[in-house]
């Protein structure tokens, strides 16, 4: 029999609970996209006292706007989630470039380790900002 298991963490958002006046928690799915968001929007050396935790993306970000930068992008991504991540399998990365809007579509697609979940995916925009 599979077991169920559950992942909690704590809001980015750090607001509080209107009736328990605790902070608010996100689970499972909403949970794990928190986490990877963060690991991805992290830059390396940017946490204290673990400075291998993160992505090398933002530097990446400023490199020519090509296909060569965004396999560059879709490795480092990959990288990223399959070393600090251990709650999900990541299946693909895609990353294209969107020379309209500047910037690069990311579309990661995983499942969650432990679970029999159809596979989930999340897309984002990565764009250069200062």
């Amino acid at each position: 029999m599979p077991t169920f298991q559950t992942f909690k963490d704590l809001s980015v958002t750090f607001k509080k609970h209107p009736v328990t006046n605790d902070l608010i928690q996100v689970k499972d799915k909403a949970a794990i996209v928190q986490a990877m968001t963060a690991l991805i929007l992290t830059k390396k050396g940017e946490r204290l006292f673990q400075p291998n935790i993160g992505c090398d993306v933002s530097g990446l970000l400023f490199e020519p706007l090509d296909y060569g930068s965004a396999g560059l992008i879709k490795s480092s991504i990959m990288e990223t989630l399959v070393r600090y991540e251990p709650r999900i399998a990541v299946n693909d990365v895609l990353c294209t470039p969107d020379y309209d809007q500047n910037g690069y579509e990311v579309e990661v697609y995983y499942t969650i380790v432990g679970r029999e979940d159809q596979p989930v995916g999340i897309q984002f925009f990565l764009e250069r900002t200062r």
